[in-house]
């Protein structure tokens, strides 16, 4: 299974950026998924899941209202929009998957991890 996640970059306070999640290697339509991220020096927290489907989204409390998660199953690909971006938004993002229904992965371990990808914002 590979979680390939991509689009992180340096951006302006107030700015925007994408991320993607390719996955490949596994029924992707199966599996929840979800990213987190991991400020330097603090630990991984959760960021937001979709569910299999697509049909229902869970954010943490810090960025609702600014981020988006959407999923594409035909491409086996997932998104995070990141809108209003703070400098307390740069961290490394992760994707995550986790064979489940529903939304689980703020509970949950995840079964499989991508390699993260860095968004720095810049005041």
């Amino acid at each position: 299974v590979q979680l390939q996640a991509s689009g992180g970059g340096l951006v302006q306070a107030g700015g925007s950026l994408r991320l993607s999640c390719a996955a490949s290697g596994l029924t992707f339509s199966s599996y929840e998924m979800g990213w987190f991220r991991q400020a330097p020096g603090k630990e991984r927290a959760f960021v937001a899941a979709i569910s299999r489907s697509g049909g229902n989204t869970y954010y943490a409390d810090s960025v609702k209202g600014r981020f988006s998660i959407s999923r594409d199953n035909g491409e086996n690909t997932i998104y995070l929009q990141l809108n209003s971006l703070r400098p307390e938004d740069t961290a490394v993002y992760y994707c995550a998957a986790r064979n489940a229904y529903g939304l689980t992965l703020q509970f949950r371990r995840a079964d499989y991890w991508g390699q993260g990808t860095l968004v720095t914002v810049s005041s």
